[in-house]
């Protein structure tokens, strides 16, 4: 028998199959605080919780595994998350009640003000503040998977700028190190936080300012690429 003819009489339907889903933690800040979107369940199991978004894997639309979690992130927030990891793999007999399962999970960052009035239309996703979430019962094995996700998202902070994913086109330095202190969770000395950047040369000044109590502070954006760009030392040394 050769591949061709093997293929044609391959029943995949013979082994049973673990169910296939897709999870992404998405981080925004919002208020001075970091928030993460949820999602209220409308069927059980665990109806009636809140959890992240996701979704099966279509296997009719979705060509890779990122199709899905960005087809139900959009689905939510009206938009394409601007930073999208795959984070890990979670799969075991124990997390789903329906049987034994597999998530692939992702980290994203979004813009609070990009997809706010979308989600104000959306009557089960809200943005919520991390220090809440962690105090709430979530869904299937939720709370562990954006445990895992806060820590990657702490270790982007002390080697790049990606959390700038999650502020708006223009902020402010001021704003992008209080969302660093945020995530890394200490302060840091804003003289060397502000050369570091500087001397990396990772963001354009727009030209263009915005007073926050005292005088006027310079607003900043990205520059393309800025995002994969590695500090060599963290920004806590």
């Amino acid at each position: 028998m050769d591949e061709k003819q093997f293929l044609a009489d391959y029943d995949k339907h013979q082994y049973e199959n673990p169910l296939l889903t897709s999870d992404a933690v998405l981080f925004t800040y919002h208020e001075e605080r970091l928030k993460v979107l949820l999602v209220k369940r409308s069927n059980h199991p665990d109806q009636g919780k809140w959890g992240l978004p996701g979704g099966f894997v279509d296997l009719e639309r979705d060509k890779i595994l990122e199709d899905t979690v960005v087809r139900k992130l959009k689905e939510k927030t009206g938009i394409d998350p601007p930073y999208l990891e795959q984070l890990q793999s979670i799969g075991n007999a124990d997390r789903d009640k329906r049987g034994w399962s597999v998530t692939v999970v992702y980290t994203a960052l979004m813009a609070y003000q990009d997809c706010e009035t979308h989600i104000e239309t959306v009557t089960d996703a809200q943005w919520l503040p991390l220090d809440v979430v962690n105090s709430m019962e979530l869904a299937f094995d939720h709370q562990t998977i954006i445990g895992l996700a806060r820590e990657r998202m702490r270790q982007k902070a002390l080697y790049s700028i990606v959390p700038a994913y999650a502020l708006p086109e223009t902020f402010t330095l001021p704003e992008l190190q209080h969302l660093h202190e945020i995530l890394i969770g200490k302060p840091l000395q804003k003289k060397s936080f502000r050369r570091r950047i500087e001397q990396a040369e990772l963001l354009v000044d727009t030209g263009e300012k915005r007073s926050e109590g005292g005088r006027p502070a310079v607003l900043y954006r990205m520059k393309q690429g800025s995002g994969a760009y590695t500090f060599v030392r963290n920004l806590e040394d």
